[in-house]
């Protein structure tokens, strides 16, 4: 069939979306492996197709346009769709792959296991960008919507209940404070633990959860001084005052170097960190790849839950 002049050119959607990705025609060349100079005609070419100049100089760089903006997502969605219609049944080679994912995740995911995962991932598909994106709520509909391709967290009652969830590791809460502190010498029992002033983590702003349970079971109270909404605050925090910290072990390894660390006094309920992902992407190749990339990344950096005291 011969393409009349009014078809659009279904290979400029890929140009497009890599150069609102990258914001330069230079380094969309490089991605795509072509000469600036032809990058340059087919970004005149989308400009002549959709009637608006999508990328303007503003000093030495270009920003996109507030069209450009509104359109840079489903363009992003698109581009993934006909990719997974086109690529083969089959492997996937990770080599080939050139795609951006955005993985959402708490404060403390990516200090303790970014580095691997993108030595990983660099290693494997070096045409693979990923995309941390902060975690401020548990609200499912970047899943849904495709604007986050995989979450970690832990499950909660407004977890979306179609969404897939493997479980990572179990976590526990132990308790940090600055070296120094009435608590890090002597032992620590709950009364101890209950009078001193605490930090509480809590997105939605609460000043009380599970460990405070546990107290009240025994018929203690503790002093909650501030409320954070992540635990990177809470050990920043700890760090430069007199408070305690309460946060997941394995999930704030790194966040704690400095610190006094010591299990808790009293039996608090331990978590399951999960990845979670929309079923669309079950099945898609790379996106398998990704999620069996974090489960070993997790897997090797993590041993058994030890005692932290020190």
């Amino acid at each position: 069939m011969v393409r009349r002049m009014t078809d659009p050119d279904f290979n400029l959607l890929a140009t497009l979306d890599v150069l609102l990705s990258e914001g330069s025609v230079a380094a969309a060349a490089r991605r795509l492996q072509l000469s600036p100079s032809a990058m340059s005609r087919a970004l005149a070419r989308l400009r002549e197709t959709m009637g608006d100049p999508l990328l303007v100089r503003a000093g030495r760089n270009l920003v996109p346009t507030p069209r450009a903006l509104e359109i840079r997502e489903q363009v992003r969605l698109l581009v993934r769709d006909v990719e997974s219609v086109l690529r083969p049944a089959g492997g996937l080679d990770p080599g080939l792959l050139v795609r951006t994912f955005s993985l959402r995740t708490s404060d403390g995911f990516v200090e303790n296991f970014g580095p691997a995962l993108l030595a990983r991932v660099g290693a494997e598909a070096p045409g693979v960008r990923l995309r941390f994106v902060p975690k401020v709520t548990k609200d499912s509909g970047p899943l849904r919507d495709g604007t986050i391709d995989l979450e970690t967290g832990v499950i909660g009652e407004s977890t979306a209940p179609e969404l897939r969830v493997q479980a990572l590791f179990r976590d526990r809460f132990i308790a940090a404070v600055r070296m120094g502190h009435p608590l890090s010498r002597g032992e620590i029992t709950p009364e101890r633990y209950a009078a001193a002033g605490h930090i509480c983590v809590s997105r939605r702003g609460n000043a009380r959860g599970p460990i405070d349970e546990a107290l009240q079971a025994l018929g203690l109270e503790r002093k909650v001084v501030t409320i954070v909404g992540g635990f990177a605050t809470a050990l920043a925090l700890a760090r430069a005052s007199g408070l305690v910290a309460s946060v997941p072990e394995r999930h704030t390894g790194n966040l704690r170097d400095g610190l006094f660390c010591f299990p808790l006094p009293v039996t608090a309920p331990q978590i399951t960190v999960s990845l979670i992902w929309h079923p669309r992407l079950d099945a898609d190749p790379a996106h398998r790849w990704l999620r069996s990339c974090v489960r070993e990344v997790c897997a090797a950096a993590l041993g058994p839950v030890g005692d932290p005291q020190g």
